[in-house]
């Protein structure tokens, strides 16, 4: 089994750290686990989020809570460290990625040659809109427009070249608004552009542990069926941001793939 999407933010870059994940991936039965790291965290990457932050002073208190705290260089030399290491589990390294469209080129200059198995592009934001932080903030939003540019957006995501995989595909439910038409169109079309870039699909439990009462295990069964018509791969993941997350509800995710 494949944790594919586990956060090591909330502690040193060392190889005891690391461990902890290890650690729990085998009391869990994970054969697999795919550490990262959220992009705003380092902060080369801060020019990506200039716009959010001037535009909503909830999200500019975030970034300035949360951004920017760790070393980019310390990071990269961790992922060496660990290949040099032997670990009961197999583990890989990437950057789940914020996607703005009109960052992709600064996404590609910091990304390339640096050495990454997989880099996880994610919608965190429509626009200017952090639709995914709080609920509060879906306060007089049109939803069906809100859906309408979360998988455009998402297309753009795909098609960009830039990632290995998608992240939590429909992170747009996770407060319990839906659009008011059928979605199949726009599943359509992602899974298409996914394709064209052999990219994978994380079917993702950590919305549900967020927001068990609005939010839904996994990915609609609707976007899933699409998505293996169109043969394209699902990698099962906690979204953990702690050792004791690893592994939440991976078994219940497979079986919703199957």
């Amino acid at each position: 089994m494949i944790d594919g999407h586990i956060h090591i933010e909330r502690g040193a870059y060392t190889l005891e750290w690391v461990s902890e994940f290890v650690k729990r991936a085998q009391e869990t039965g994970i054969d697999e686990i795919r550490l990262l790291e959220h992009n705003y965290m380092f902060p080369e990457f801060a020019p990506m989020y200039e716009s959010v932050c001037a535009k909503s002073e909830f999200v500019n208190n975030w970034f300035q809570r949360k951004a920017c705290g760790k070393n980019y260089r310390e990071y990269l030399e961790l992922i060496e460290k660990v290949r040099e290491t032997s670990f009961p589990v197999k583990i890989k390294f990437g950057l789940e990625i914020c996607y703005f469209p009109k960052y992709e080129e600064l996404i590609g200059e910091l990304t390339k040659d640096k050495g990454f198995d997989f880099l996880l592009g994610s919608m965190h934001f429509i626009g200017d809109f952090a639709f995914d932080h709080k609920p509060e903030l879906w306060e007089g939003i049109d939803v069906d427009r809100a859906y309408e540019r979360y998988f455009e957006d998402s297309v753009k995501l795909a098609k960009s070249g830039l990632f290995d995989g998608i992240g939590h595909p429909d992170t747009i439910k996770i407060f319990g608004h839906r659009a008011t038409y059928p979605l199949t169109d726009y599943y359509e079309a992602l899974a298409s552009a996914l394709a064209e870039q052999n990219m994978y699909a994380d079917q993702n439990s950590g919305a549900y542990r967020r927001c068990p009462d609005t939010a839904a295990l996994g990915m609609d069964p609707e976007l899933l069926r699409i998505l293996k018509k169109h043969n394209v791969p699902i990698i099962t993941s906690s979204d953990a941001h702690c050792p004791e997350d690893v592994g939440y509800m991976i078994r219940e995710l497979q079986e919703c793939a199957i």
